[in-house]
């Protein structure tokens, strides 16, 4: 897992839960974050009990390690938290279907993160411009 910190306290992932992004897809949640740094992007992996016993949990977070090493460390923006939360089948999916997850649950987030980001500056830019207006 080159390239990625992990979160080390419960309080970054429930900035990352309450104030983050989030996707849901087959096999894993995922939740971001941006902290508005510059440091390198972090990674926290959670799996409930609901997963099943304590070999089924860590089996499940080996998994999501091992993809979000393979894709986060390539795609993962610096200064951003990633939270990955297994899911009920996470353990029952096949690594292709894992990993198409991941994938298209990253590419989802960014764009979505994108695209807002794009919406707000250009709302703030109509702002600026009707107060020109209002002034002249």
């Amino acid at each position: 897992m080159t390239g990625l910190e992990t979160i080390p306290k419960r309080r970054d992932f429930v900035l990352v839960s309450t104030h983050g992004r989030r996707y849901a897809m087959p096999g894993l949640v995922l939740q971001i974050r941006d902290r508005g740094d510059d440091a390198g992007a972090r990674l926290g992996i959670t799996a409930s009990k609901k997963i099943g016993n304590a070999v089924a949990r860590n089996r499940a977070k080996r998994r999501l390690r091992a993809v979000a090493g393979e894709y986060l460390a390539c795609h993962g923006k610096p200064g951003h938290d990633y939270v990955l939360i297994a899911r009920y089948n996470t353990n029952d999916l096949e690594w292709s279907a894992l990993a198409d997850s991941l994938n298209i649950a990253l590419n989802k987030v960014h764009n979505t993160a994108a695209s807002d980001q794009t919406a707000t500056s250009a709302k703030n830019h109509r702002k600026t411009d009707d107060q020109k207006d209002h002034s002249a």
